[in-house]
């Protein structure tokens, strides 16, 4: 059997290249993988300020029906958001979610975020923020800062339109590794908008990975591995 095709969507000031190391792996293991760089993140990028969550959101429809069947979408961080709203808009293309230390959003990141764009911050401000940078070796901290491109403002205060009750049936995967399986579900309570979906989703798995924010450059073997499995058999 034919292995169902990754999309690999990064979160907040990375492009396609951040998912290289996974997309590697799994294209030798014989996987068909479409990695994306959302809108406005393109370093060349002419006016940021411009671009909206529904354009992210049509980059991932468009990923998506690219593949010409249904993929395991997997969204990293802030993608969360694009990649629910996504799942809601075409859920008969995902065969699978995957949310990469990331939730179904179904809010705004930040509604009173107000400036054109967010550039990566320092170091400090990302681990105060609870961006955990466990994991990553100098070289990883160097690639990032030099290739990071600011974050559109528009995805980063606009909340989602979610309006089909099928993508509650999608099925759904949490690889939850700066905050664990259990520190997730406890935090669904407090209805935090990031992972907002957890709470009406009805086939969801966890599976906790141990290491900070961005697995994809800290344990991307492991990471590849889980993408690879689902995608083998993602029902």
């Amino acid at each position: 059997m034919t292995p169902t095709p990754l999309v690999l969507v990064p979160g907040f000031w990375l492009g396609a290249w951040a998912w290289q190391e996974v997309a590697d792996r799994l294209r030798a293991d014989g996987h068909r993988v479409i990695t994306v760089t959302l809108p406005g993140l393109e370093p060349d990028h002419p006016d940021r300020g411009s671009v909206t969550l529904a354009d992210h959101v049509d980059a991932v429809v468009a990923a998506m029906e690219s593949a010409g069947e249904p993929v395991v979408l997997a969204v990293h961080s802030g993608a969360g958001v694009p990649g629910y709203a996504a799942t809601d808009r075409c859920p008969e293309l995902v065969a699978h979610a995957v949310y990469v230390d990331s939730g179904p959003g179904t809010g705004a990141l930040n509604p009173e975020f107000s400036l054109a764009q967010m550039p990566l911050p320092s170091w400090t401000e990302l681990e105060e923020d609870g961006n955990s940078l466990e994991g990553l070796s100098p070289e990883h901290l160097a690639r990032f800062r030099e290739r990071a491109v600011p974050e559109p403002g528009g995805p980063v205060r606009e909340a989602p339109t979610l309006t089909s009750p099928a993508r509650r049936d999608v099925p759904t995967t949490v690889l939850c590794t700066s905050l664990t399986s259990e520190q997730i579900r406890a935090a669904i309570a407090e209805g935090w908008a990031w992972i907002g979906g957890l709470a009406e989703l009805r086939d969801i798995r966890y599976v906790d990975l141990p290491t900070g924010h961005w697995p994809m450059w800290s344990r991307p073997a492991e990471v590849a591995e889980l993408l690879g499995r689902i995608a083998d058999n993602p029902a």
